[in-house]
């Protein structure tokens, strides 16, 4: 039995709306105040919300950007009932994130066609979100445990030629051994940082405090962090003349960590997924509230429908490309994004570029005043 929460400060509309809504079988809750019904949709989250616009204490525009903000109530469909059906109210109702805005008075079969297609999409939402969960069980099945056999048995069968031939081995050999040992250890730990990073921020999507906690702090001078990232990146895939920067200076409402993250696995996989003698461009431009970040390669590409099913432990075409590494990094950096306010957005054409952007909250100018060597650990 589905749950509909009705608020409504009219007492005799909603009475009317819950005993149709009770006729037709639905559980039903019901709150006069805006305050109240928030109240109740965050304590006991219904299956869906009817709510009047116009209230004394809190409108309907409130209580909606109230519950968007809780990890837990966001998703509930929302419908807004008003007496306004101006084309202005209806864009408002729909831009502040409402799934449907109905003019009062509106008959019974109006009110149950809107409830019926707000719960068909609900379902195909959770639909498809359940075949992604099954996609990424898939891929983890499939991907990680190679992933973590690959640098095992190198760091196995470098340790065991040491062992076993250690008096007959040269200098030069036990380096190149060495090399060899410190690679693999060095992949596997990043393969184990990264999947503790997904698993953090998945606990953290479900959680406000994890959420509140993982958003501190603030990246002063962000350019230069990034510069020194692309550069040591650069260094390593020797192509220090593939790279051009081309950064503004900026404040960014994220820790220097997370920044440094989402930078790494961005640049990264630039380097890692383009040809050397090809360009890699990093370059970064300012609007009113963000900095983007833009960082474009001549590489693989990637179509619509890899992007559009970008989901962690995907690596698209495997089969057809020998590639290192757990597909972990753009999704990483997605929900990092996303997680700060921000946003990743991906433009690729196959076989010849792809061009990412990573648009990230600028600090509040207040932080600005804190010293970029104390200020981030007090904010």
């Amino acid at each position: 039995m589905k749950t509909i929460l009705v608020i409504e400060d009219e007492p005799a509309i909603r009475e009317s709306i819950c005993d149709l809504l009770q006729i037709e079988g639905f559980s039903v809750m019901n709150a006069g105040l805006g305050d109240e019904g928030m109240r109740m949709a965050q304590e006991r989250l219904p299956d869906l919300i009817l709510c009047d616009v116009n209230m004394p204490d809190m409108d309907g525009y409130q209580v909606l950007s109230t519950l968007r903000q809780n990890p837990l109530a966001k998703t509930i469909p929302f419908i807004f009932l008003t007496a306004r059906g101006t084309r202005s109210d209806l864009r408002r109702g729909m831009n502040s994130g409402a799934d449907d805005y109905l003019v009062k008075p509106c008959t019974a079969e109006e009110l149950l066609e809107a409830i019926t297609c707000r719960f068909a999409r609900h379902e195909l939402f959770r639909s498809q979100s359940q075949e992604q969960l099954e996609t990424l069980r898939n891929n983890i099945a499939l991907f990680l445990p190679h992933e973590l056999h690959t640098p095992l048995n190198s760091i196995l069968l470098f340790s065991e030629i040491l062992m076993g031939e250690y008096e007959s081995i040269k200098r030069s050999e036990i380096v190149e051994i060495a090399e060899g040992i410190h690679s693999s250890a060095d992949r596997l730990y990043r393969l184990i940082q990264n999947f503790l990073a997904y698993a953090q921020l998945e606990i953290a999507a479900h959680d406000p405090e994890r959420q509140a906690e993982l958003c501190k702090g603030v990246t002063f001078n962000a350019e230069k962090q990034i510069t020194e990232i692309a550069e040591c990146f650069a260094q390593q895939a020797h192509r220090p003349t593939d790279l051009t920067l081309n950064l503004q200076k900026a404040n960014v409402r994220m820790s220097d960590v997370r920044l440094q993250k989402t930078m790494e696995e961005l640049i990264n996989n630039a380097f890692k997924f383009s040809e050397p003698g090809t360009a890699v461009e990093i370059s970064s431009y300012l609007t009113k509230e963000h900095y983007v970040v833009q960082i474009a390669d001549q590489g693989r590409g990637m179509t619509p429908e890899q992007i559009a099913s970008l989901g962690a432990y995907m690596q698209f075409d495997r089969r057809f490309y020998e590639q290192q590494g757990s597909g972990l990094g753009l999704i990483i950096a997605k929900r990092t994004l996303e997680l700060h306010g921000g946003q990743l957005v991906i433009d690729s054409t196959v076989g010849q570029q792809t061009t990412i952007q990573a648009i990230i909250p600028l600090a509040d100018p207040e932080a600005e005043k804190w010293s970029p060597i104390y200020g981030a650990a007090f904010l």
